[in-house]
């Protein structure tokens, strides 16, 4: 399938239970900038610059030159380069030590490797993260021990 081009009909593509294509990488080379909505079935990789939403039925990655502004949502995605809006993501996401992230997270699985830069809040596994009791994130006082005087 062409980038530019739609040779499928007018219904949206990921509403279809049809297996991501591995197979195919989509690129957006350095010094290329896209501004809109990207949508795809397959891997996308992106070195240049995009401004808008990006859709991905598999995996997004945002190379070291890449910049993304917009929000994201994909299956899996390793991020390099920088990333400005939220990012959800089916399965894991991965910040590398040059990724730069300023944008909340919602994610399955996250990796983050040392020197990696995010800014934001981060919600996992899709449940309600529950508060802790400020009560028990006490240390309780310890009881006093008996003065032992050694023997002369």
């Amino acid at each position: 399938m062409s980038m530019f081009r739609n040779d499928k009909p007018a219904e949206a593509p990921f509403n279809t239970p049809e297996p991501v294509n591995n197979g195919k990488i989509n690129s957006i080379m350095e010094g290329t900038s896209i501004e809109g909505e990207i949508k795809s079935d397959s891997n996308i990789r992106i070195d240049g610059r995009v401004k808008g939403t990006i859709t991905v039925r598999g995996r997004l990655i945002v190379g070291t030159s890449g910049v993304v502004e917009g929000d994201v949502t994909c299956q899996s995605s390793d991020i390099e380069g920088t990333v400005n809006g939220k990012i959800t993501c089916q399965d894991l996401l991965s910040l590398k030590a040059t990724a730069k992230l300023a944008g909340d997270i919602n994610t399955k699985k996250l990796a983050i490797e040392p020197g990696a830069i995010f800014t934001g809040n981060c919600s996992m596994g899709g449940g309600v993260v529950k508060e802790m009791d400020p009560v028990r994130l006490q240390s309780a006082p310890r009881p006093a021990q008996p003065v032992q005087q050694a023997n002369r």
